[in-house]
């Protein structure tokens, strides 16, 4: 058997041998980067479930949404077949480069609801970044409740056995 990769060797002028695939230049086709062809849209829903389940992660945050939409959320969420909600609270504005966003959410008494509202921004920039490279420009934060320890939760279904 022949060793092959000798013979597949050219000789520089200093004396090194090396591969002819190494001297000649790949040729792109197309132009450009791969990377760079094409365009990537982010529908405003998406932007919108990043950010309710970064607010949601954050401790002190107890719901999001407003009475109303929580109460219709929890008719929903007991529905057969029906799912959580975790939009509910977020409206995204989406464009190309930048995002903007407006979030309603329930806090924990006890809790300082400027720190909370402060570390539910950082969350939610951190996570809307990350995953889909547009520039947060601005989270506005609506306090709508504050959760008292001895009231029911309206999210929560009633147990079906009494």
């Amino acid at each position: 058997m022949t060793d092959m990769t000798d013979r597949n060797r050219t000789q520089t002028s200093e004396g090194d041998t090396e591969s002819p695939v190494q001297t000649r230049k790949a040729t792109r086709r197309g132009g450009g980067d791969p990377g760079t062809r094409g365009r990537t849209t982010i529908a405003d829903g998406v932007v919108e479930k990043i950010a309710g389940l970064a607010a949601r992660d954050v401790d002190g945050v107890h719901a999001m949404g407003s009475g109303l939409s929580r109460t219709f959320g929890a008719v929903r969420d007991r529905v057969p077949g029906g799912t959580k909600s975790v939009t509910r609270g977020v409206k995204a504005e989406v464009g190309e480069k930048q995002t903007a966003l407006d979030l309603e959410i329930v806090v924990e008494y006890g809790f300082a609801i400027a720190d909370v509202a402060r570390e539910v921004r950082e969350n939610v920039i951190g996570a809307v970044e990350r995953m889909t490279g547009l520039e947060v420009v601005e989270v506005n934060i609506a306090v709508s409740d504050v959760k008292l320890p001895d009231e029911e939760d309206e999210d929560q279904p009633e147990p079906r056995i009494q």
